[in-house]
């Protein structure tokens, strides 16, 4: 297939590419890795009249570890994630879902940034940055702001995005020490993509739940939260009783999404053993 015909044009600054999304932001679309953005463009599915180039925004690059937390730049590459080591040292979760991201062609070009503002249902980053209670910083014609992980998916391939804004960062705060983390997926062997992603973030305490928090990813419409699964783990003990009754309530009163590959019902089932799986392994001590 070829696309319908564009204008090109390639931004040397946030500040440039903000500008041009806002001349038109109906017709005007950004690209980075573009490996969502390009096959859409083929299909006839997306014809904007502009596409505008970001991906050498310096800006918007690298990983920044501070005291406080850690800033990862939208146009980091999964690759980068993948090979951070000082990252790997202080959030294991990085690497673990990097590595299972797609093929090496995909890791090298595709975008931590791109794939959050995209929204696939299916996409990994979406249910590590919920898990780790991140922030998403936006940049658009009014400035800047902070959204929280857990407010921008709001549908399938929609998010808190406004018109003209892209995403400048993901912030994440530092865990306190003693705080295990995981992702684990059910891979679909064409795509890559999760038919169903679990990532766990799990503090003990004197042998006691402290704190807990698990992002889903490919079950639904879009990404989110499992609080009914961490609040039963609050106060207990990490064993087989709690776990079981954690990836219960995981897929409780859930919409899951049914396709030619796996229906709800199945969908739903990987769900729970899935999030047993990453519990207990951050039970038997991992990440």
């Amino acid at each position: 297939m070829i696309p319908a015909a564009f204008d090109y044009v390639r931004a040397n600054s946030l500040a440039q590419a903000i500008g041009l999304l806002r001349d038109n932001p109906d017709g005007n679309k950004i690209v980075a890795g573009g490996h969502t953005l390009l096959p859409t463009l083929k299909l006839r599915l997306a014809s904007p009249e502009t596409l505008i180039d970001i991906s050498r925004i310096d800006e918007l690059k690298g990983v920044v570890i501070g005291d406080d937390g850690i800033k990862i730049g939208a146009l980091t590459r999964h690759a980068e994630l993948l090979a951070n080591e000082p990252l790997h040292v202080v959030l294991p979760i990085f690497r673990q879902a990097a590595s299972v991201i797609a093929d090496p062609q995909v890791r090298n070009r595709g975008t931590i940034g791109g794939s959050l503002a995209n929204a696939d249902p299916s996409a990994d980053w979406p249910a590590v940055i919920l898990a780790l209670r991140a922030e998403l910083e936006l940049a658009g014609p009014d400035g800047h702001r902070r959204v929280a992980a857990e407010d921008f998916f709001i549908d399938m391939f929609t998010t808190a995005l406004a018109a003209g804004e892209v995403i400048v960062a993901i912030h994440v705060p530092r865990l306190p020490p003693g705080t295990r983390s995981c992702y684990r997926k059910i891979r679909h062997p064409a795509s890559g993509y999760a038919v169903v992603g679990v990532a766990a973030v799990l503090r003990q305490e004197l042998g006691v739940v402290v704190d807990a928090s698990i992002g889903v990813t490919g079950a639904t419409a879009c990404a989110f939260s499992a609080t009914a699964a961490t609040d039963v783990l609050i106060g207990k003990p990490l064993t087989a009783r709690t776990i079981k009754q954690a990836s219960e309530l995981v897929a409780q009163d859930v919409a899951c999404l049914s396709d030619h590959y796996a229906s709800a019902d199945y969908r739903r089932h990987l769900l729970q053993v899935e999030t047993a799986r990453a519990l207990t392994s951050l039970a038997d001590g991992a990440g």
